[in-house]
C-alpha cells in the first residue's frame, strides 16, 4: 500500500435492550495497515444489513459468534480489490466477504469469494444470487417442494420471502405470500408473480390465509413467527411441512413469548418442521448459483431491493428492517 488508507467504519458500542436504537452503534474512522504478503485489500461497493444481524448483538451463545462491544459488526458485502499481495486476486476483481459495515478492509484470500463474470447490479451479489436467495433455495430444497404445493411465505417481501416465492413458482406451485403494506401485497403479486397476497395488518392472519387457501397449504414458509406460525399450524393439511427459516415478530422482545397455542396440530396433521441455516448449504453454493443465476440471466428471477446510500445511514438501514421499510433485500451503497 502506497499510502495508509482511512476506512469508516460502525461498531457495536452497547447491546440493545428490546429494539435497537442509533445509540447501540457509533461510525469510526480507522486506519487500515499497510499490507502484509498473502493479503488483499478490498474497497466495500455494497454491504448487507440481515434481521438475524438483531441476535448477534446479544451476548448469548447463538449459532453464530455475538458481536464484540466495541469492534465493527461483520456481514455480507461486495467489494473491488484496490491493492493484493497475494497471487488469488489482482487490482479490479470482484469479491464477496463477511467484511460488511465498513468501507476498507484487509483480508486473506480464503476470506474473499470471487464473482465471476458479474451481473449487474452487483448488489444482487447480496440479494437473489446471494446469501438471501441460497437460503431461500435451501429452505424450498430442505423440505422438497414440488410442483403442486401450495405454498404460504410470511414475510414474503422481505428478501428471503420474495425469492423464495419467485422459485417456488418456477418449480410449479401456487403461492400466498402475506407482507406489510398494500404496496408490497401489490408488488408480491404484479412483480413477483404470486397468486395471492395479503396485508397481515388489515385483520387476521388465519382469516386471511382461509380466504387465500380454502382447501389448506402444503408448505409453509416461515420468516415471521408468532401469529403467522400459528395461522399455519392450522391451515397446513395432512404431512404439511414448515421451513423454519427466520421469526423477526420476536427478535426484540425482551422476554420470550409463550409458543404457538395449537402446536398440537404436528402430531394430529403428522407436519414436519425444520430448521434452516444458511451456513448448513455453503457447500452446494455452486450449485445454486448455477441454477438461480440462470433464472436471474433469463429473467424469469427478479432482484427485489431497497438500496440507503453511505455508511452513515447504515444504522438506519438495519432498524428499518423491524418497521418494515425495506421491499425486497436492504443493501447500503458505499461509494
Amino acid at each position: 500500500m502506497t499510502t495508509p488508507l482511512t476506512s469508516r467504519e460502525i461498531r457495536l458500542t452497547s447491546r440493545p435492550q428490546g429494539l435497537p436504537t442509533s445509540a447501540n452503534f457509533t461510525l469510526a474512522e480507522t486506519t487500515l495497515a499497510p499490507l502484509a504478503e498473502g493479503q488483499v485489500l478490498v474497497r466495500n461497493l455494497f454491504m448487507s444489513v440481515d434481521p438475524y444481524m438483531r441476535g448477534r448483538m446479544n451476548a448469548g451463545k447463538s449459532y453464530v459468534p455475538p458481536f464484540q462491544i466495541g469492534q465493527p459488526l461483520e456481514g455480507g458485502a461486495i467489494g473491488e480489490v484496490v491493492e493484493s499481495r497475494a497471487n488469488e486476486f489482482k487490482p479490479g476483481d470482484l469479491v464477496t466477504s463477511r467484511y460488511g459495515w465498513r468501507e476498507a478492509f484487509v483480508a486473506a484470500p480464503k476470506e474473499l469469494r470471487a464473482v465471476k463474470n458479474p451481473l449487474a447490479p452487483l448488489s444482487v451479489y447480496l440479494g437473489a444470487l446471494g446469501m438471501t436467495g441460497l437460503t431461500a433455495w435451501a429452505g424450498l430444497n430442505l423440505v422438497d417442494v414440488k410442483a403442486g404445493d401450495v405454498v404460504f411465505i410470511s414475510g414474503a417481501a422481505g428478501a428471503v420471502g420474495n425469492v423464495a416465492g419467485q422459485l417456488a413458482k418456477l418449480r410449479g406451485c401456487r403461492v400466498i405470500g402475506s407482507a406489510g403494506s398494500a404496496e408490497k401485497v401489490l408488488s408480491l403479486r404484479d412483480d413477483c408473480g404470486f397468486d395471492a397476497a395479503f396485508n397481515y395488518k388489515t385483520g387476521p392472519t388465519l382469516d386471511q390465509l382461509n380466504r387465500a387457501t380454502p382447501e389448506g397449504i402444503d408448505v409453509y414458509f416461515d420468516n415471521v413467527g408468532g401469529e403467522s406460525l400459528e395461522a399455519a399450524l392450522s391451515t397446513l393439511r395432512i404431512h404439511g411441512r414448515i421451513i423454519a427459516c427466520g421469526g423477526i415478530s420476536s427478535y426484540n422482545d425482551e422476554k420470550p413469548k409463550p409458543g404457538p397455542a395449537n402446536l398440537f396440530n404436528v402430531t394430529i396433521k403428522r407436519l414436519t418442521m425444520k430448521g434452516l441455516i444458511v451456513g448448513d448449504w455453503l457447500d452446494r453454493q455452486n450449485e445454486f448459483e448455477t441454477e438461480v443465476g440462470g433464472y436471474f440471466r433469463s429473467g424469469k428471477l427478479k432482484n427485489q431491493e431497497t438500496v440507503v446510500a453511505g455508511i452513515d445511514h447504515a444504522v438506519d438501514a438495519f432498524l428499518g428492517l423491524f418497521s418494515g421499510k425495506n421491499l425486497g433485500k436492504m443493501v447500503v451503497k458505499l461509494t
